[in-house]
């Protein structure tokens, strides 16, 4: 068919969230771009047709920045497949995928390339990539960057695995300048290595000498270290999965500074608080760790006021035996909290107890990431956007339950909780994904999205 007027794909509703907000409209794609997006009523002729159901509201795709699939090399924690599943079942159809813990890690283009060689043929959902920065490769980020990474992840503690070392702040900083020579960005696990290190370890199964062993004063430290890199060097920092709300005075004055400084934080720090987490319970790990209740209601004030620029997974996964379940000892498991199938529903629940509007959620979750990232066809419904987008129902419940979620290893904190808000159906440029069929693109970064505003 040639007519011109027709699109591939008409979807009519009640509840289309735009960037204007929700309202009511008739969405039309062609070749896997939305070409219209006008009052519902205008009767749009489409190739195919979807009618919203009276509960249901048509989402920009999710874009989560913040991902460990960990293929090649330790698949089985997690691989392409089983994330990009997951991510499509909870409404996401970009990811960025983390330079660890991959084997290699990806630090250099060849690593790079077998990341690629990886995943080709087993996205469900597009997938992007992020460098690595450690002792030893800043020669290897300029290639790194011209061959599409989205930017350069660094610990300034131990990372968890050997081959993906942490840099000092010296480091951290040589780094920082060179990464803002290429208009790129410098992402970074912000907690000091020798805060930590004069802390009295306490391992075991208490949770509350886990949380000790952590402390906020390590993320705080870590926090002035990369604002004042970056103030000195003009480069773009970004803080990964924020959990300290004492940070959150120290990144506003750096922003009202004109500091080029970015925030994310996580579910896990907004919908759980160190008071339940029971002892022994190491699917609650993470670094840096799950804080207390008052801690939590910060961390939204941060959100709301614009501290915080957006919400992704850190989907941590790892194998069962590697989470140490049968003796629960903290100090030896795993630390990661596997959430990515669930991150709309889990921060939707929590939000809507405080009177927060399901477009704002979803502002943090979709442009605000795609955004970070340099990616402005990704998460919004807009003329000239790439047609990935979810059904959601925003009033129904679910319970979690482990075994029913996509992701590879059956462990998560939040099994057998209600939570509200299901997605039913996800798209990927204008096409149901079916699970089946891997549709994803693995996505380059490209000049012309190098330097976002900050």
């Amino acid at each position: 068919m040639s007519d011109t007027n027709t699109f591939d794909l008409v979807i009519r509703g009640a509840s289309v969230l735009t960037p204007a907000g929700p309202a009511a409209h008739e969405v039309g794609i062609k070749a896997g771009v939305i070409a219209a997006v006008v009052p519902l009523g205008t009767s749009l002729s489409g190739r195919a047709t979807i009618e919203l159901a009276a509960d249901e509201t048509l989402l920009p795709g999710l874009v989560d920045s913040h991902v460990h699939i960990n293929e090649p090399g330790r698949t089985d924690w997690e691989g392409f497949a089983s994330a990009t599943r997951a991510a499509a079942a909870g409404g996401v159809t970009t990811v960025v995928d983390m330079p660890l813990n991959s084997i290699p890690p990806t630090t250099t283009v060849p690593h790079l390339e077998l990341k690629r060689e990886a995943a080709a043929g087993q996205a469900f959902v597009n997938v992007g990539f992020w460098g690595g920065a450690v002792p030893g490769n800043t020669a290897e980020l300029r290639p790194l960057h011209e061959e599409g990474v989205f930017g350069f992840k660094c610990f300034l503690i131990h990372s968890g695995v050997d081959e993906f070392p942490h840099l000092e702040a010296a480091e951290m900083e040589h780094d920082l300048a060179e990464i803002g020579s290429f208009a790129s960005l410098l992402i970074v696990h912000a907690e000091d290595s020798r805060t930590i290190g004069e802390t009295v370890p306490v391992p075991g199964r208490r949770y509350a000498d886990f949380l000790a062993s952590r402390p906020s004063s390590a993320e705080n430290t870590a926090i002035a270290q990369v604002i004042e890199a970056a103030r000195r060097t003009g480069a773009r920092a970004h803080i990964l999965h924020l959990s300290s709300a004492e940070a959150l005075p120290l990144i506003a004055a750096a922003k009202a500074d004109g500091v080029r400084i970015t925030v994310e934080t996580c579910p896990h720090y907004l919908t759980l608080q160190a008071e339940d987490v029971p002892d022994g319970a190491t699917a609650y790990k993470c670094c840096p760790p799950i804080r207390e209740a008052g801690n939590r209601e910060l961390l939204w004030q941060g959100l709301e006021d614009g501290t915080i620029d957006c919400i992704v997974s850190d989907h941590s996964p790892s194998t069962l035996d590697l989470k140490d379940l049968e003796n629960g000892d903290f100090a030896v498991a795993w630390g990661g909290v596997s959430s990515l199938q669930l991150g709309l529903p889990l921060i939707w629940t929590e939000a809507r107890k405080r009177g927060i509007a399901l477009e704002k959620v979803v502002g943090w979750m979709s442009s605000a990431p795609a955004d970070l990232v340099g990616l402005p066809g990704k998460g919004r419904l807009a003329v000239g956007a790439d047609a990935d987008f979810s059904i959601f129902a925003a009033e129904e419940s679910q319970v979690v339950d482990v075994s029913r979620l996509n992701h590879k290893n059956a462990i998560t904190p939040y099994d057998g909780a209600t939570l509200t808000g299901v997605v039913r159906r996800t798209f990927l440029a204008g096409a149901e994904i079916d699970g089946v069929t891997p549709t994803g693109k693995l996505l380059r970064h490209t000049a012309h999205a190098a330097s976002p505003a900050v």
